[in-house]
């Protein structure tokens, strides 16, 4: 018998793909990134997308958390967790360690597990250590999932403010003064690690910045200026990470550039000037998120000033091997100079952080720049690429 007189079974028609938004994590930035999830969740055109909301809760375990954006704000000072969306308080996402199979699965103690359907691509969302440093994206690897983003090492680089800085200057790129002072050294010998900041104080000048090697939304960081408060800003900035970060204060205009990959390439934003907060000593973790200090929008610079930070900030991208998106941060010295301070590879991302405002202002809308980051990572495969 033919194949054409077979009955035909009618075209199921294609799903939309599944995008799971991934937020919250174990590092010091929890909150906030559980407040950019919610951004993100507002965003998603949900006639083109299906969206699962998973979050990491202090502790590590995988929760299936509420989609109701509206919870997941910034509230009299407070930032929101994921322990308050979750659905429950025990039960656990797992995420397939298999690259033939995308199926998530949720489970909860004496329930049979329940299969979530497949993901076909990961939105995550987390800041700072077990998120944005290449630890997640390991797993995303093993399980064959797209993710937004960049991979397993530009994550790492873009997180250790040590091995950023190393890289930028082996592609030519400036940065400003440094030590570093590793956990050992300070448990050790902390006269010895002591002495050495005290010689990179006698070179460069007071004030310094102590901050954690590994963290970042300015969590942990200390304007020293003096040896008499050199000790506490070191055990703060342990708080969050054993090795410490020992910069130089910078004069000179804090200018930031966003970073976005289109199909031909990456290509740099409009940029933007982060004044002195007037309440802060400095741009710190209460300016940016608390008091929400605005920013210039395009920047004043020249033209050329303009052409020479944009061409930089692709330069750091492609230096890290970055992917997706990067928001680049630099110093334009008294002297005419930009110097990189560093590089967030999933930055700020609220509607009213710098990456989005500065791509809004050069004709990219939040949902479009959403919708742009997930097609980017739909186009790439996992592995080596």
């Amino acid at each position: 018998m033919s194949s054409e007189n077979l009955p035909q079974s009618p075209e199921q028609p294609s799903r939309k793909p599944r995008v799971a938004v991934v937020c919250g994590g174990r590092s010091s930035e929890h909150g906030i990134s559980v407040v950019t999830a919610g951004a993100v969740l507002r965003a998603i055109d949900r006639t083109k997308y299906e969206v699962l909301p998973i979050g990491i809760t202090r502790d590590g375990r995988w929760a299936l958390t509420a989609d109701e954006p509206e919870r997941m704000a910034i509230t009299e000072g407070r930032t929101p967790s994921v322990e308050e969306l979750a659905d429950s308080a025990e039960g656990g996402v797992v995420l397939p360690v298999d690259p033939s199979n995308r199926e998530v699965v949720y489970s909860e103690p004496g329930s049979v597990p329940k299969v979530l359907g497949e993901v076909d691509v990961v939105f995550p969302v987390l800041h700072g250590p077990y998120g944005e440093d290449g630890t997640l994206q390991g797993l995303l690897e093993l399980s064959g999932v797209p993710y937004v983003g960049s991979g397993v090492l530009a994550s790492a680089v873009g997180q250790d403010k040590e091995y950023m800085k190393r890289v930028f200057t082996s592609f030519g790129l400036k940065v400003g003064p440094y030590v570093v002072i590793r956990p050992r050294e300070w448990a050790q010998d902390p006269s010895a690690a002591r002495k050495r900041i005290v010689d990179f104080a006698g070179e460069h000048g007071w004030p310094l910045f102590v901050k954690p090697a590994r963290a970042g939304s300015s969590i942990g960081i200390t304007k020293v200026d003096d040896l008499s408060g050199l000790d506490e800003a070191i055990e703060e900035a342990q708080r969050h990470d054993p090795k410490v970060l020992v910069e130089a204060a910078l004069r000179g205009r804090e200018i930031e550039c966003g970073v976005l990959e289109f199909e031909d390439g990456p290509r740099a934003s409009v940029p933007a000037e982060i004044p002195p907060p007037e309440a802060h000593a400095y741009y710190d973790f209460e300016a940016k998120y608390i008091d929400s200090t605005p920013g210039i929008v395009p920047a004043p610079l020249t033209d050329e000033e303009t052409a020479e930070v944009r061409r930089l900030a692709v330069e750091a991208f492609e230096a890290a091997s970055c992917e997706g998106l990067v928001r680049a941060d630099f110093f334009l010295t008294e002297d005419g100079e930009f110097v990189i301070n560093e590089i967030n590879t999933m930055p700020g991302f609220t509607p009213i952080s710098m990456y989005p405002q500065m791509w809004q202002a050069s004709g990219i809308s939040y949902p479009e720049l959403v919708d742009r980051l997930i097609q980017a990572a739909l186009r790439r495969s996992t592995g080596l690429r």
